[in-house]
């Protein structure tokens, strides 16, 4: 078990470097299966989802080699089995190796992954899709069992824009026989990366990144070398914390273009920006003014940074008002935000913040990765020292956090506890 402590009201001054996008990542490498050849992947977060993929690839029979951030992957061994309950729990994205392994070896056992419970997150659209490709799904209990004689393109209309569901249908398609189109499909950035690398090992893709994606099936995908795109979830709560506690804070190695609802909403409550093409720089201002956000599918305000945005929204004058369209378990972070001195409310969706309140430190805890980002947020503009139990659920998603917050003036240290 671990924790953190944070002695707050430090100013954050220099440069926190962006990692490889977590939630690009964790489909990439599961992707990596559909390869006949070694595949590479660059600037993948040291996060420890992706010790949890690399450990279902090794059960799996792939070989693994990481370097830093480096990641080559050798599938050629590799012996389609059921994935057992104990290593596909450990995170949500395991399940990306459903649409993986269906589509290479036209069968998949697993059981229902795990993750941060923000939500129901069903995954009755991915086993849609799937069928919709030709396969039949049993469930026994919590295990899946979905196998095919044969994957036959389809037309595949999703009834939410589901980046889970987007990317699992590109996986088991990609090797199918005709064309699949999705429609509705998500748009985030790493459906962008993760099609990308697809293509760069052989598929035939396009329209990624729009609301259509049709894919050509091939017969076989070779390796490639990729790189993961900069993380627009991290590079947003870094932002969020410059607008907190920043001095002339740099976010470098950034896409700002990923980020224009986020960087609208900050302009709009009276935060100064100076916006490069791959950098942000901003301090903390003044008299900030209460706002409203709606999360939504990108291109809308991203759910993952609802959270963080929530504790910036406690230091703004006025009420703001948050509407949760994503998740319905996505406020477990307000009552301990209360208890340091926020006065939020919640009513269904729906979350008001009276601001401007002072924050102090208390003892709080994660619940979930971004409710722990927003507490690290608290922590950071609070007075006195914040102690943050559960802090695995952030270590999954953030990598070095804690070594660039402190590099950065931070006061923040990670303790073992029993």
């Amino acid at each position: 078990m671990k924790r953190i402590r944070v002695l707050g009201e430090q100013k954050l001054s220099g440069t926190i470097t962006i990692s490889g996008s977590k939630n690009s990542a964790v489909a990439l490498v599961p992707a990596s299966l559909l390869s006949e050849e070694i595949v590479e992947i660059d600037n993948v977060p040291n996060i420890s989802d992706i010790d949890a993929l690399s450990e279902i690839l090794e059960y799996l029979g792939a070989k693994v080699e990481r370097n830093g951030t480096n990641m080559k992957i050798d599938s050629t061994s590799v012996k389609n089995k059921e994935i057992p309950e104990e290593i596909s729990k450990k995170l949500r994205a395991s399940y990306y190796f459903m649409g993986a392994l269906l589509g290479k070896y036209k069968k998949v056992e697993m059981y229902f992954p795990g993750g941060c419970s923000i939500g129901e997150r069903p995954i009755n659209l991915h086993l849609k899709g799937f069928e919709a490709l030709g396969a039949t799904v049993k469930e026994e209990g919590n295990k899946y069992i979905v196998e095919a004689e044969e994957l036959k393109g389809a037309n595949i209309y999703l009834d939410i824009a589901s980046v889970g569901a987007t990317i699992n249908l590109m996986l088991a398609s990609v090797l199918a026989t005709g064309t699949t189109v999705i429609r509705n499909a998500a748009k985030e950035p790493h459906i962008v990366n993760v099609a990308t690398f697809l293509n760069q090992m052989g598929a035939s893709i396009t329209g990624a990144g729009t609301s259509e994606i049709r894919i050509r099936g091939v017969e076989k995908l070779s390796g490639c070398f990729h790189e993961v795109v900069p993380d627009y979830i991290e590079t947003g709560t870094y932002i969020i914390a410059g607008a907190l506690c920043g001095e002339n804070l740099k976010i470098a190695n950034a896409i700002p273009d990923h980020l224009e609802a986020l960087l609208s909403k900050l302009r709009e409550i009276g935060v100064p920006l100076e916006v490069g093409k791959d950098f942000i720089i901003l301090s903390k201002g003044n008299n900030y003014k209460a706002t409203s956000i709606k999360t939504a599918v990108y291109p809308g305000f991203p759910t993952d940074l609802q959270q963080p945005f929530m504790t910036l929204l406690t230091q703004c004058e006025g009420t703001s008002k948050v509407e949760e369209n994503i998740f319905e378990n996505r406020f477990m972070h307000v009552p301990y935000l209360n208890e340091m001195g926020a006065s939020i409310t919640t009513s269904g969706k729906t979350a008001f913040v009276n601001g401007k309140t002072k924050l102090f430190g208390r003892r709080v805890e994660a619940t979930d990765l971004r409710a722990g980002a927003a507490l690290i947020l608290a922590a950071l503009c609070a007075n006195g020292e914040t102690t943050i139990t559960k802090i695995e659920h952030v270590l999954r998603g953030y990598e070095g956090i804690i070594e660039k917050l402190q590099n950065v003036g931070a006061k923040i240290e990670l303790e073992e506890i029993e």
